[in-house]
């Protein structure tokens, strides 16, 4: 039988029972064949569509497959990689790391964190009573700024984007009315803490209060109370009269045997450590150093406290300050004041 005929006659036998059985009855030389195979099939016998891959010029090519086959490393190295990333892109441009404003700035005002005039308190010199002087509020252009206002108008832009994007989260889940209703809750927590905390102080008895919202705030806190002593300021303004600013000092008392400007903070989220506390450094600073300028007061303060108190009642984080560290952040004070007073320059 001639050849073609006998492959035909394979291929339809193996149509009907199982290929295998009748895979053997083909000649080798014909399984093998490229070209009996491909041209003697009666049902092949219209031209295949080819795919793009076996269009392509494989004599052309032949060269570049078989030095990319053969070799025994990759053709692409870091060294072409970074070539090809200039080629295309450009040099790098190595940028510096950045630097700390406060380190890289030294402020044009010179003023120093204390007067160096009178020391810190004895015993002669510790008041019975702590002061208690009330800020005189002057609501015109001349007003003295305070340092609230002067942190939150030279807040950094990385702070201000956190800010503002936290209020939109706010008032997306709370509406407008929402937010308010939670600012003045807050506010008057504030409040709440910081009045149960002054007769607590002052009586050196555990601090209470009626009201449940601050209950876990007290209770956070009185691990603290019991390493503070001979408190001699309670919510009382400072007026740094050479840098014609003011504020607000919480509390100036002994804190484990180191006179220090207290600042009492609560938070529904742990702040472990110094730097959780964003521009809260700053501002113990700006306290101490308008206390020890404020002709009210004299003693003299180098260190600083902030305490972080907990809603959920667990032990506060009291963030202790000594005097290089409120030194250091004098500086960064110093620089805030001067970027208020450039800015308000420039409105005028």
């Amino acid at each position: 039988m001639h050849y073609f005929g006998f492959l035909n006659t394979a291929i339809c036998r193996g149509l009907r029972k199982p290929f295998k059985q009748h895979w053997r009855l083909l000649p080798e030389n014909l399984i093998y064949s490229s070209h009996y195979f491909s041209t003697s099939c009666s049902f092949n016998n219209r031209k295949r569509n080819l795919s793009q891959y076996e269009q392509v010029d494989q004599q052309k090519y032949a060269s570049l497959v078989r030095s990319v086959v053969s070799a025994k490393t990759s053709p692409q190295t870091p060294e072409t990689l970074f070539g090809e990333d200039d080629l295309l892109y450009g040099p790098v441009i190595k940028s510096k790391p950045p630097t700390d404003d406060s380190k890289a700035e030294i402020p044009k005002m010179s003023a120093p964190l204390n007067t160096g005039h009178s020391a810190g308190l004895t015993q002669e010199t510790a008041l019975k009573q702590p002061l208690q002087i009330a800020l005189k509020r002057v609501h015109s252009k001349a007003s003295l700024p305070s340092v609230t206002r002067v942190l939150q108008l030279t807040m950094s832009l990385e702070q201000a984007f956190y800010l503002e994007r936290w209020k939109r989260r706010m008032i997306t889940e709370l509406g407008e009315e929402g937010f308010k209703e939670y600012n003045n809750n807050l506010l008057n927590q504030g409040k709440l803490f910081h009045a149960a905390l002054e007769v607590a102080l002052q009586s050196a008895e555990t601090p209470k209060s009626d009201s449940e919202k601050i209950a876990g705030y007290l209770q956070s806190v009185e691990h603290v109370l019991k390493d503070v002593r001979r408190v001699q300021v309670l919510e009382s303004a400072v007026h740094h009269q050479p840098l014609q600013y003011v504020g607000m000092v919480d509390c100036v008392a002994d804190f484990r045997g180191k006179l220090c400007v207290i600042d009492w903070k609560t938070s529904e989220k742990p702040k472990p450590y110094l730097r959780n506390t964003f521009d809260n450094p700053i501002q113990v600073a700006a306290y101490t150093g308008a206390l020890n300028h404020d002709n009210n007061y004299d003693f003299q303060v180098q260190h600083g406290l902030i305490v972080i108190a907990y809603k959920d009642g667990s032990p506060a984080h009291p963030h202790f300050m000594d005097s290089d560290l409120c030194l250091k952040y004098w500086q960064k004070w110093l620089l805030r004041l001067k970027k208020y007073k450039e800015k308000i320059s420039n409105t005028l």
